[in-house]
């Protein structure tokens, strides 16, 4: 059975979630002190802690600190009523789960811990491990990365150019790296240049060097890109940008593996292998005179697609696994895995902009983030799956049905227990159900209760002592109802 820890110095606060979330599958376990909570830390191994800040033996984060060196796995969720700005910054960034504010929503802290306790169970699993190698290698095992990788393990070894198409974010520049790595030249230099990237008045100058004096600013000699990687492999990103200008040497060195530096009179030669990328469709711009013809059949001497994320959703979990540990390395955090609910949902995303767009999402889930487990809730909000809301902890999902339906069949039970009173025990059971849920979305406020039952305040205490109910003042603007 999952147990929540709360502790607190006011007895008002323990006994609410004792009421609140204390049912047959929950057990709440409570502690007025640092000492008391560590102790029954130790002893019940809760898989949620509540923790008030300010504690009668020191402040609630010297607890945590202890609780985060014997199990960083645990989420602990503080709530205090002497919030600050600064307390909440210190909290979450030593790993709290969340960070909530006296007097509470009730709404809020019961969503909040459904995700705690979902984290936990979640922690318990297996949990994958990182591929030490992994940051730059190509990630996916669906049919169409099979083929690429395939694609890239034929061509790799042969001394032919490659041309790599693709949208932008797809990972062209992984392919390259791949085909670079599998390739005879492997042991060779691999530069990228990235042709949209530089002016085109210093393209040519970043591709084949220059002379001093050739033109304003040119002090000294500068060694270009095709000299710098002789007898290794030069990977051109957004060839399609590349200007005219710069199209017809290209071609010449491509062809007759010699150049010249701009401003200079000396024929270099080089041996360079060509991997060239770019999203644009190269044939509608030779058609259109915008690239040349006989440069793009020279570039293409073999060809290679890389699908669009769209196509291989069934990979986005092994990336999304493959980037969390990545950035756990580049930010500092101990994140295990997800929910298995983001993933899901994260398959259903159009992503039009590709793995590069799915890497964004990951790193800023994983900085907003908290504990060890992303919730969907971690995620930018435009990408949160729009879900009814969470069922409180201590209730099951269940199927949406009419109210007539729900009627129906609480009648039909009643009736066939024959039992009698069916009257009076319909009404009860209607008002065992109803009232606790009001005052559960109104956060304890009667006055707010009263109104959306639509009967006096009055009537609603009297309901509440009838059927045992008491809010505490945690969750009341008001005094709380004594027992009787």
């Amino acid at each position: 059975m999952p147990v929540l820890l709360v502790v607190d110095d006011e007895e008002a606060v323990r006994y609410s979630f004792s009421y609140v979330f204390t049912d047959a599958t929950i057990e709440v376990v409570t502690a007025g002190t640092i000492a008391e909570g560590w102790s029954r830390f130790q002893e019940q191994r809760p898989d949620v802690i509540v923790l008030d800040l300010q504690l009668p033996d020191g402040s609630g984060l010297e607890l945590f600190r202890k609780i985060q060196a014997e199990d960083r796995k645990r989420p602990v969720v503080f709530v205090t009523a002497h919030g600050t700005a600064e307390t909440a910054i210190e909290a979450m960034k030593h790993g709290a789960f969340d960070y909530l504010t006296k007097p509470v929503d009730l709404d809020k802290l019961t969503q909040i811990l459904h995700r705690a306790f979902e984290a936990a169970r979640l922690m318990e699993g297996p949990s994958l491990l990182p591929d030490p190698q992994a940051d730059d290698r190509l990630v996916g095992r669906s049919p169409q990365m099979q083929e690429m990788s395939k694609a890239i393990g034929r061509i790799a070894p042969q001394e032919v150019n490659v041309l790599i198409l693709g949208e932008s974010g797809t990972g062209k520049e992984l392919v390259a790296r791949a085909l670079y790595l599998h390739s005879r030249r492997s042991d060779g230099p691999f530069l990228a240049v990235n042709c949209a990237a530089i002016p085109d008045a210093l393209l040519e100058s970043e591709m084949f060097g220059h002379e001093p004096g050739a033109f304003t600013g040119a002090t000294r000699r500068r060694i270009g890109k095709f000299e710098q990687c002789d007898g290794g492999t030069l990977f051109l990103d957004e060839i399609g940008d590349m200007p005219l200008s710069l199209q017809a040497k290209m071609l010449r060195v491509i062809q007759d593996q010699r150049f010249e530096r701009v401003g200079g009179n000396e024929t270099i030669q080089t041996r360079v292998r060509i991997l060239a990328a770019t999203n644009q469709e190269l044939e509608g711009a030779v058609n259109s005179g915008r690239f040349r013809a006989d440069l793009y059949y020279r570039l293409k001497g073999a060809t290679i697609r890389v699908p669009p994320l769209r196509e291989h959703t069934a990979d986005i979990p092994e990336l999304a696994h493959h980037f969390l540990f990545r950035f756990n390395r580049e930010l500092g955090t101990e994140y295990r895995g997800f929910e298995p609910s983001v993933l899901d949902w994260l398959q259903q995303l159009p992503w039009p902009g590709n793995v590069r767009e799915l890497q964004g999402v990951i790193r800023e889930a994983m900085l907003y983030g908290s504990g060890h487990i992303i919730l969907s809730d971690f995620l930018p909000e435009s990408y949160r799956p729009k879900l009814t809301a969470l069922s409180p902890v201590n209730e099951s999902p269940c199927v949406p049905v009419t109210l007539e339906t729900a009627l129906d069949q609480l009648i039909e039970q009643l009736l066939q227990d024959q039992q009698g009173n069916v009257y009076g025990r319909a009404v009860e059971a209607l008002e065992r159900r109803i009232f606790p849920r009001v005052l559960k979305l109104t956060g304890g406020n009667q006055t707010h209760a009263s109104e959306l039952l639509g009967i006096s305040r009055g009537t609603l205490r009297q309901k509440m002592k009838e059927l045992g109910f008491m809010i505490d003042r945690v969750f009341n603007e008001t005094a709380p109802i004594p027992k009787e």
